[in-house]
């Protein structure tokens, strides 16, 4: 599946909206994202730049699509689920060093371009998949893009009857004149056909429904039947797009190009979710205090994709529509008036005095808090600094020469910054957890073992959990071995819901299947929105 046009338009929604049609079908099917940047993974990029960074369970940090596409399947995927230019050169020359092409000149065609398909069709095989669903970043004719399209054409040529290709392509609205406007993307169709590649589906992105006249003048020039042009106007909310992308029986029609038959018929659960999204009776008001938003004159809420929608999942399981506000903690805020806060990931020092004033208003005023990663650790200074007595506690990451470290580098991370050695290295993946018993935490699981995902440098430093305990903070998840702070919270009789996370639990929230630590979040909004 490739884009043209503009880019952000809308690709991973696109190909995770296709995924779930296939499932719905009974056709076993997974999703590959390419990101043509040399980067070998997204760990390094800044989020404005491009957005929130996904971990996976086997601990490779992704694009967010990655994120979207586990939520539409409701399943975890692989490190082979992602892939980027960066680690398509680096095993190409990694394996010419090795001696690996026996001496041949290695070229980018067919080296580069059979490690393309190579890494396509293992995602298919580790995934148990019939199908798999390529997305290609960026648009079409971008000069970095090229190999990977040429790898599309070979893989097009080999297998003629497995391979289809999907365009996604935006059509702008000219408000001074008022019509879709269709040029740009015939446009970008022919340079793909230009390619070698003939699109065997056009999806139509644009503002509202494309008409008859827009349909047919776009299957005239981009030499296609108007059936297989495919209308995905903008929606309500993203799970709306593969229901509507059904009500064209789209399904139908890919898996008839596919040669494939449909085992069943299944949106029904997906349908309900839909139904109850944004559709409960009570609002919950909640400051999502960040500082990755900005960008420019613009806000960026992708930089926290995941918890906006485990956010979501759990509104529509309670029947509660929550409603975020953004703020960014290098500003001057006020709080007054919201029904939760949640303060999400983050690094360094910029904004962290802000996000630490945050959680001092959501905790004398009792106002139900959620920390997640960064934010647990800023919990963890803020009750250091104002209840302990610990003035000037900190973060070794934000102050290495704070009196009071009480967040400090893990010790087997020192080697890697010590070699600059900053990407892949953290903490990654799924990681195992011990709740304890009588605490909040543990009722939520229900469960004493658990395992959330995590993507952390720093910890809770355990030469000040005595103090901190002493004084009232309940840890109340540990590493197996005891030596890691995994979450901490106040107890129940002092704060109606006061807890932080050193995982990253909105990574494992599904539409269908909310994480809990969101729903009893959301539960004690609803209850602060209800007196």
């Amino acid at each position: 599946m490739s884009g043209g046009v503009i880019s952000g338009l809308g690709k991973g929604i696109t190909a995770a909206s296709i995924g779930l049609l296939l499932k719905s079908r009974g056709i076993r099917s997974t999703n590959l994202k390419i990101d043509m940047y040399l980067n070998v993974d997204a760990g390094t990029i800044r989020p404005q730049e491009h957005g929130e960074v996904f971990v996976t369970d086997d601990g490779i940090e992704t694009d967010q699509d990655i994120g979207h596409y586990e939520r539409f399947l409701g399943t975890s995927l692989h490190r082979e689920n992602y892939m980027t230019t960066g680690m398509v050169y680096k095993a190409v020359i990694d394996r010419e060093r090795a001696f690996g092409y026996d001496g041949e000149d290695v070229e980018a065609i067919p080296h580069v371009t059979d490690e393309i398909i190579g890494r396509i069709e293992k995602a298919g095989e580790v995934n148990k998949a019939e199908v798999v669903v390529v997305e290609l970043g960026g648009t079409v004719g971008e000069y970095q893009n090229g190999l990977f399209f040429e790898a599309n054409r070979i893989l097009k040529l080999r297998h003629p009857k497995d391979v289809v290709h999907i365009h996604v392509s935006y059509l702008p609205v000219i408000k001074s004149v008022g019509e879709l406007k269709s040029k740009p993307t015939q446009q970008s169709v022919h340079v793909l056909n230009s390619m070698g590649i003939q699109q065997d589906f056009l999806i139509a992105r644009s503002e509202q429904a494309i008409d008859r006249r827009r349909r047919e003048r776009l299957a005239l020039f981009c030499n296609m039947q108007d059936e297989d042009i495919i209308a995905n106007p903008d929606m309500g909310n993203i799970y709306e797009v593969p229901l509507f992308m059904e009500e064209q029986q789209f399904s139908d029609k890919l898996i008839k190009k596919l040669g494939l038959r449909p085992r069943t018929t299944d949106l029904q659960k997906w349908r309900r979710f839909v139904g109850r999204l944004d559709k409960g009776k009570k609002e919950v008001k909640i400051a999502m205090v960040g500082k990755y938003f900005a960008t420019g004159n613009y806000v960026l809420k992708d930089s926290y994709i995941c918890v906006i929608e485990a956010i979501k999942h759990a509104g529509a399981f309670l029947g509660v529509s929550p409603v975020m506000e953004w703020i960014n903690s290098n500003d001057k805020f006020e709080l007054k008036g919201y029904d939760g806060v949640v303060v999400p990931q983050g690094w360094g020092k910029r904004g962290i005095e802000g996000k630490i004033a945050a959680v001092k208003y959501a905790r004398e005023k009792k106002i139900p808090y959620l920390g997640l990663c960064f934010g647990m650790q800023m919990a963890v200074i803020e009750y250091a600094r104002n209840v302990c007595g610990l003035s000037g506690a900190n973060s070794s990451e934000v102050d290495p020469h704070t009196k009071y470290p009480v967040i400090h580098v893990m010790p087997e991370q020192k080697k890697y910054l010590e070699a600059h050695q900053y990407g892949g290295t953290i903490r990654l993946g799924s990681w195992p957890c011990k709740t304890v018993k009588g605490t909040r935490l543990r009722k939520i699981y229900g469960q004493e073992d658990i395992s959330e995902r995590h993507r952390h440098r720093y910890e809770v430093n355990n030469e000040f959990r005595e103090l901190l305990e002493k004084k009232g903070m309940v840890i109340s998840g540990v590493s197996p071995d005891g030596q890691l702070v995994e979450a901490i919270e106040l107890p129940k009789d002092t704060h109606p819901f006061f807890v932080g996370t050193q995982y990253h639990p909105e990574y494992k929230s599904r539409p269908l299947d909310p994480r809990p630590i969101f729903v009893e979040f959301i539960k004690a909004c609803s209850k602060k929105y209800t007196k």
